[in-house]
């Protein structure tokens, strides 16, 4: 039976730990340059209905390092634009492809692209979620730290679909989760109804929020689509801002992560993200490992 990725929740916390186990040997093979083409003569559909960097250029390349091929595919130049059903579009890439990410703006459209699907769907980020990116940052995570269960992350910003993948992690995985939210931005309820209460917790102080935290996470505080709010969230996210300061009351070996595209001066100072304790470009490149141990489990499990 075929899997799909499209939230967290479509993983055990087993599978989960397999992935980011699969994603250090495969990096650690790339980095040997010993050959791993696993899914020879596949093809994988790439459909683009928000644009990208990180996620086009880590699976466009993960995919031929896998020795599969990668097709392009830009919603606006396929018949979707023109008013074809999600389901057609989803039953006839799935005679033409071996598997399908898509990266959308609807969380709903995907859902209904991979239930219409005989070919695995991977979320490459919607709305509501970013699977993809979590994955990468738990890789990162192990790397540095040798796992995240038992530990700290703090996310500071905007509740948003990296701050719901994160509460989904929380759900499958032994770590805690402290956000810290503005009033009006915080994650939505039904993800953190889908978690033990007790893993994840809300505020509405930075400060506290990153007490004794052994990571510190943030994001834009104004995600494509938003663009007309941006003025008014920067009102909104005045004092949250990753600062020294606020780095300071996280552990003293913690590091700070940002999943990227990043506005110096915005969400995070230009010390932080360029300093000592952030892994940041870590974690982009890690999008292409995991990305590869995803690639390879949906496929090849």
């Amino acid at each position: 039976m075929k899997r799909d990725l499209l939230t967290l929740l479509d993983l055990t916390r087993e599978e989960i730990l397999y992935i980011v186990k699969e994603g250090e040997r495969l990096k650690d093979l790339q980095k040997r340059g010993i050959s791993h083409r696993f899914l020879e003569g596949r093809t994988i559909a790439m459909v683009f209905e928000k644009p990208s960097t990180r996620t086009r250029v880590s699976f466009e390349v993960g995919i031929a390092q896998l020795g599969a091929t990668p097709v392009v595919l830009h919603a606006g130049e396929m018949q979707l634009g023109r008013g074809e059903t999600v389901e057609d579009t989803s039953r006839v890439l799935s005679r033409y492809v071996d598997g399908i990410m898509i990266r959308a703006y609807s969380h709903q459209a995907v859902e209904t692209l991979a239930k219409a699907s005989t070919v695995p769907v991977i979320n490459g980020l919607t709305d509501a979620t970013h699977p993809c990116q979590i994955l990468s940052d738990l890789l990162t995570i192990y790397e540095q730290k040798g796992s995240v269960e038992g530990m700290t992350v703090a996310y500071v910003g905007d509740g948003n679909n990296v701050a719901h993948s994160w509460i989904l992690a929380a759900g499958r995985l032994d770590f805690s989760l402290r956000l810290g939210c503005p009033k009006g931005y915080e994650p939505d309820p039904e993800f953190l109804a889908k978690v033990p209460p007790e893993r994840v917790k809300l505020f509405h102080d930075p400060l506290e929020a990153v007490a004794g935290a052994d990571v510190v996470y943030t994001d834009v505080w104004a995600s494509m689509g938003q663009e007309e709010e941006a003025q008014k969230r920067l009102r909104d996210f005045e004092g949250y801002q990753v600062t020294s300061e606020l780095m300071s009351r996280a552990k003293e070996d913690a590091v700070f992560m940002h999943c990227l595209p990043a506005h110096r001066g915005q969400e995070v100072a230009a010390e932080v993200i360029d300093g000592p304790q952030s892994i940041v470009f870590d974690q982009a490149e890690n999008r292409l490992h995991a990305q590869k141990a995803i690639l390879a489990f949906l496929l090849l499990h």
